[in-house]
């Protein structure tokens, strides 16, 4: 008896869920559709079936939008970008979850502010400052924003996780010999797994998706990431949206297997961080 009325109280949840997860899916289902037809068809039927699939469209869009080139410029830049963040977030909040300083507590608060703040504020004068270096065209230049723009993050949830974990494990480590990098990489590591993957999904679905620092940065198009691979479908007057949608399909194809294989984790990881920060 107890268990029909739980199911029954459950009922309207399932249905906003339900809800939900068509009112998401429907985009990208839409897209696809459009993605196999050509400009004129999508503008006189948006909404329904391919009379003909044009499946040459994502050759098409492959080659217009140099896509071999941009996916290249792509992964090294996420690659490179997570690097720098997993290392300078994970050491920071090592040391602020397990070294006694004063400051401490002002800094994590920095910290949680600098996460908050537009990164738009900041873009004109670091574009200045990048030419005087001689970073513009530069992807090492601009790894080196992504990283300065997701590090405060990365350090205040680590730094959740780490709080978190008993020092009965590292004082039995350190009864053993061994030091503060050790630590770090064969007792802090493995048991902070879910934060440190939180942190790779989330800085590189951003530098993947990352549009503005991308395109005002990086200027030759030897250089250009895969976010600006849609410019190359679009002319004065006119887009070419069947290009368009297959060149979307095809960018946000890796990203979305990715999230979908790895979600639990990646949920997981926020709510532990957002609980015990």
């Amino acid at each position: 008896m107890f268990r029909r009325r739980r199911t029954a109280s459950l009922i309207p949840n399932y249905i906003l869920l339900g809800g939900l997860a068509i009112f998401s899916v429907i985009p990208i289902v839409l897209l696809v559709l459009n993605s196999l037809k050509t400009t004129v068809e999508i503008q006189e039927n948006p909404f329904g079936l391919p009379t003909a699939a044009r499946l040459s469209n994502y050759v098409d869009a492959w080659v217009q939008g140099q896509f071999s080139t941009t996916l290249s410029n792509t992964l090294f830049l996420t690659s490179g970008t997570i690097f720098l963040v997993v290392v300078v977030g994970g050491l920071a909040a090592f040391a602020l979850a397990r070294f006694r300083f004063s400051g401490a507590s002002a800094l994590s608060f920095y910290l949680l502010v600098g996460t908050s703040v537009p990164a738009l504020l900041f873009i004109v004068p670091l574009y200045f400052m990048w030419a005087q270096l001689d970073l513009i065209n530069s992807l090492p230049g601009l790894i080196i924003v992504y990283a300065a723009l997701y590090s405060p993050f990365a350090t205040y949830l680590l730094r959740s996780f780490l709080v978190s974990i008993p020092m009965d494990f590292e004082e039995a480590a350190r009864i053993d010999g061994a030091n503060d990098l050790q630590v770090l990489t064969r007792v802090i590591l493995p048991l902070a797994w879910p934060g440190f993957l939180t942190v790779v999904l989330v800085v590189g679905l951003g530098v993947w998706n990352e549009f503005l620092f991308a395109n005002t940065f990086l200027q030759d198009p030897a250089l250009k990431p895969i976010s600006t691979s849609l410019l190359a479908f679009q002319t004065r007057y006119q887009r070419d949206w069947g290009l368009t949608s297959a060149a979307s399909v095809m960018m946000i194809l890796p990203v979305l297997l990715l999230f979908l294989s790895l979600q639990r984790q990646f949920i997981e990881g926020l709510a532990r961080g957002g609980l015990k920060g």
